[in-house]
């Protein structure tokens, strides 16, 4: 969520397969990020994961608005047609949109629930017309999109299975000339203090997730210039920033921080120990330590940005 998303590395990667426009067949985030693309194989949308997606993009909005000014001005001029590969609930569809007031977006993701939820969210903005979905795996090609002008990938490359493949298809999607945007995050991000006990269980926290992520999905944390370059996307621009935020927070915040510990607490099940895992039901159980009543509470996220483009 987030490149929302999320999203991460988004918020929604919490060791399960999620549902972004690309994922494991994903193509989002896990989310979700986010703050951020979404497409597995289990068919349901997470609980939650929907909820995550749209509180990261709306507490990161500042972030999100700086972050797609950026890629509008790569783009440049003559920008009509955006695929926002792995849209989950769309908040890079419609950030895009307000950087691009006369572009149109193909929104992929392989959930139908995202898509379902994005375009009702269209509608309800006014936006219908200038949005349409496309229920597809990214991994697989983006089947009937060509001469797109932008390409903007959230927390979804990383869900690939097979990056080359899906890259040579985006690089088919776009017109010579035409532009990648590709974010990714460094991890769940981080809500406690760092330092003292509270920060220790987080950083535990982070670690095992790493090592479940490293099993289910091999590409995260990949040097994405690399590979671009390898698929015949020359990188114009790369760029790595932290995402903070501190008291006062919204009342989201506390929320966002709940729902995200809950997945952590049920995908480290057996993968830390029973003190830990007591810590992880405290942070929300609804008692003194949980994290929608924590005065210490801080939102962290590191973002890394690729910009590439198809030769002319």
């Amino acid at each position: 969520m987030a490149y929302g998303q999320q999203q991460h590395g988004h918020p929604s990667d919490d060791g399960h397969r999620q549902h972004h426009g690309g994922h494991d067949s994903h193509g989002s985030h896990g989310t979700h990020d986010g703050s951020g693309g979404h497409g597995g194989s289990e068919g349901a949308t997470p609980e939650g994961l929907a909820e995550i997606l749209d509180l990261d993009a709306a507490l990161f909005a500042p972030h999100l608005t700086a972050l797609t000014g950026r890629v509008a001005c790569l783009a440049g001029d003559g920008v009509r047609h955006i695929v926002d590969l792995g849209s989950g609930t769309g908040s890079g569809t419609f950030a895009l949109l307000e950087q691009f007031p006369t572009a149109r977006v193909t929104a992929v993701d392989s959930s139908p629930e995202m898509l379902e939820r994005l375009v009702a969210t269209a509608r309800d903005r006014g936006l219908g017309e200038r949005v349409r979905a496309l229920e597809a795996d990214a991994g697989a090609g983006l089947p009937g999109v060509v001469d797109a002008d932008l390409v903007w990938a959230s927390a979804s490359l990383h869900h690939l299975d097979d990056p080359a493949t899906a890259l040579a298809g985006v690089r088919a999607a776009l017109r010579p000339g035409g532009l990648l945007a590709v974010a990714e995050v460094d991890g769940m991000p981080a809500f406690l203090p760092e330092g003292g006990a509270a920060g220790a269980l987080e950083a535990r926290c982070r670690e095992a997730l790493d090592g479940l992520h490293a099993e289910r999905m091999p590409h995260r944390g990949a040097d994405w210039g690399i590979l671009l370059a390898a698929a015949g996307l020359p990188v114009e621009q790369e760029r790595t920033e932290r995402w903070e935020l501190r008291a006062p927070l919204p009342e989201e915040a506390g929320r966002y921080a709940f729902l995200v510990f809950e997945r952590i607490r049920t995908a480290l099940e057996g993968r830390v120990g029973p003190e830990d895992l007591a810590a992880l039901d405290r942070l929300v159980d609804g008692g003194s330590e949980d994290v929608r009543h924590r005065d210490d509470l801080v939102v962290r996220s590191t973002r890394e940005t690729w910009a590439a483009r198809r030769p002319a």
